[in-house]
């Protein structure tokens, strides 16, 4: 096993697919990511991991789950007939997202000038509206009887 492997994934005579981790990996994650990927944990042996269901398309299910773990960036090593021809590449060179370089151009085009309105709108701000004039009436307050009195 390469040094930094984080899961191991094969065949077993009793419980057929299985997967564990080594002590590279936290417990409580690896845990998670294998019940994620339909991985039961097997009672009698800790840290073991069988498929459910190995016979609903479990190869593909299983090469499906080496490809999913490499795509987070761990390392994990596989019998050849789990282990994805278009997953097993070298692995790929390290480059940022680009999330930043997202959020800096949305965050310029918001503080710039818009293009598709070249007149400033012609409608008045709320603090400069008038006020309406006072009516020059004094308004008729009748008062009814049927309502609750205080």
């Amino acid at each position: 096993m390469q040094p930094g492997t984080h899961f191991v994934f094969g065949d077993h005579d009793a419980h057929g697919i299985v997967a564990s981790f080594t002590a590279s990996m936290p417990a409580h994650l690896a845990h998670w990511y294998l019940e994620r990927e339909q991985f039961e944990p097997v009672p009698a042996e800790p840290g073991l991991y069988r498929l459910s269901e190995p016979e609903r398309d479990g190869p593909r299910r299983t090469r499906q789950t080496v490809h999913d773990l490499r795509r987070q960036d761990y390392t994990v090593q596989a019998d050849i007939h789990l282990d994805s021809p278009l997953s097993a590449g070298p692995p790929r060179p390290l480059r940022p997202n680009g999330l930043q370089e997202h959020c800096s151009r949305l965050a310029q085009a918001a503080a710039g000038r818009t293009t598709q309105r070249a007149t400033p709108p012609t409608t008045s701000l709320a603090s400069t509206r008038p006020v309406p004039p006072k009516p020059s009436y004094a308004p008729a307050v009748t008062a009814s009887g049927g309502g609750r009195s205080r």
